[in-house]
């Protein structure tokens, strides 16, 4: 890590460039002292996990400079393209200087549980750890449909403490951050969590055959808080959790064991 200049951050998501949440983020960042950029999706690209994919023009992918609300002098853009695609750029000679951390959220919504493989949010920040960058998810554990006003104050309540931790740990450290949506007073203290099974809730598929052929329809099944320790139960007791998230590794020893 650098020591002679302010870090740089890379503030990303998955809701889109047009996202509150990304705004506010960007404020804590740059509240926290780091020397903040701001690159996310031009639309929402909710659930697309690590992927690279980018709406291509030939060899080119477009973005687009914007001026966001409350975020005077900053640089940011919305690019034509999924969270990861926009940190793996920034590492492959996009951004000079590249950044030191990436910062991807704030989600509306939990990011909890194994199913944590699917959201762009989280992509974004294993995605980091390839470039050897500490990562950061941050997610809002709000109701469906969230409100009009979330509570993103909540989570940069959280957000200092758990910055020390990032930066305390080594190069390419991930950490999964969910806080409830609750007033500040009324959240408790943070606490590590492991991932529950699955995630906050389950996707029922069944196929229906009508007037224009057949489609796959969707129903949200909620989860049960389950087993204690986890991020879902302690997310229901008011308690912001932090996890740390591995990339991709490889487990020696498969044929080992014919």
């Amino acid at each position: 890590m650098a020591s002679s200049r302010r870090l740089r951050a890379l503030i990303t998501n998955d809701d889109g460039i047009d996202s509150p949440g990304l705004w506010a983020l960007a404020r804590g960042a740059r509240d926290a002292g780091f020397d903040v950029v701001v690159a996310a999706p031009h639309v929402d690209a909710s659930g697309v996990g690590a992927s690279v994919l980018s709406v291509r023009d030939g060899e080119r992918t477009r973005l687009h400079a914007r001026e966001l609300p409350g975020l005077d002098g900053i640089p940011a853009f919305a690019v034509e393209g999924h969270p990861a695609f926009i940190v793996h750029s920034a590492g492959r000679g996009w951004l000079d200087p590249k950044p030191d951390v990436v910062l991807s959220g704030i989600n509306v919504g939990s990011n909890v549980g194994h199913a944590v493989l699917h959201s762009g949010t989280v992509g974004a920040a294993l995605t980091a750890s390839l470039h050897g960058w500490r990562g950061l998810a941050v997610s809002l554990d709000t109701v469906w449909p969230p409100p009009e006003q979330p509570g993103w104050d909540a989570a940069l309540h959280v957000l200092p403490e758990v910055l020390d931790v990032l930066l305390s740990g080594p190069d390419g450290l991930v950490l999964s951050l969910n806080v409830p949506d609750l007033p500040i007073a009324d959240i408790g203290p943070l606490r590590e969590a492991t991932l529950a099974p699955f995630g906050a809730v389950r996707i029922r598929v069944d196929q229906r055959t009508g007037d224009e052929g057949d489609a796959l329809h969707s129903a949200f099944i909620e989860v049960e808080p389950g087993e204690a320790g986890t991020d879902i139960a302690l997310l229901a007791e008011g308690h912001p959790t932090i996890t740390e998230l591995q990339p991709v590794t490889a487990r020696p020893g498969v044929l080992a064991t014919r």
